[in-house]
């Protein structure tokens, strides 16, 4: 898999795909900037009219619940009708569906219709699809939070969320978990700083949107996953959050893949 996604990681920056986001104004400019420095364009149009115009075009689609509106709830539905039409792929990131019953019934009639090949969000947000969650907030709450000692369960609750809605599902956070229908992984690559900078998840549906448009949904989503965390890593020890904000972008932008096989901490699980 490390071979696969370090390939990846080169394809991406030979082929520059579109990447149309939807997504909120509070991190836009961050998810816009990720998106280029990791080799890929992104535009971010929501206005209904041209939306499914630029989806058409475009290599992937990436939808982002944060600060929603009605006018890009009805874009998302749009944009995810053309995704569909042009057999362009989806990236949804669940933002606040664990703390708000509108977003999260939006998440599923958009999962019905659209068919994202990836889900993500923090371990709370995901879980709120099955019914299950203690959000606190757009955070994952403590009881639900993945450590060594509840890593198999929590993986095999990942893997059941796979399972149902046929798709790749990214949890966030001190240990990620991502999933397909048939393989669970863990990646432990990260520090406690990523939590003080608004918009690193955000981003990280970004880059694997971007990833996507030219990869496999599995393996785009764990390079994207990883590639924020092994950032934050490198940079934990630099003074103050605008500093690691800056090094974090700077990273992405050029990082090696002999630097991601390196620091990469990889595992795959066994739920049977």
């Amino acid at each position: 898999m490390i071979d696969t996604i370090t390939q990846l990681h080169t394809t991406i920056r030979h082929q520059s795909p579109l990447v149309h986001c939807l997504t909120n104004h509070i991190t836009i400019n961050d998810c816009a900037n990720v998106i280029l420095a990791v080799g890929g364009k992104p535009i971010m149009a929501e206005h209904p009219k041209e939306v499914a115009e630029i989806t058409g075009i475009a290599g992937a689609l990436y939808v982002n619940l944060g600060n929603i509106t009605d006018t890009r709830m009805s874009s998302m539905n749009l944009s995810g009708a053309a995704a569909n039409h042009h057999q362009v792929p989806i990236v949804l990131d669940l933002v606040g569906v664990g703390c708000s019953s509108m977003r999260l019934e939006f998440a599923k009639n958009f999962i019905q219709a659209a068919h994202p090949q990836v889900l993500k969000g923090n371990i709370s947000e995901v879980k709120a699809l099955l019914g299950d969650t203690n959000a606190q907030g757009i955070d994952a709450g403590a009881i639900d939070l993945v450590t060594e000692e509840n890593l198999i369960v929590s993986a095999k609750w990942i893997q059941s969320i796979a399972f149902a809605y046929d798709c790749v599902v990214v949890a966030t956070g001190k240990i990620d978990l991502i999933a397909s229908p048939t393989e669970v992984y863990a990646l432990k690559n990260g520090c406690s700083t990523l939590s003080l900078v608004t918009g690193t998840g955000c981003m990280v549906g970004a880059i694997i949107s971007t990833y996507i448009a030219s990869g496999g949904a599995l393996e785009s989503a764990i390079l994207g996953t990883a590639l924020m965390g092994i950032a934050g890593e490198l940079h934990q020890d630099i003074k103050g959050t605008g500093s690691f904000r800056i090094a974090l972008m700077d990273t992405f932008s050029t990082i090696t893949p002999e630097t991601i096989q390196e620091i990469i901490q990889l595992e795959r699980i066994e739920t049977l």
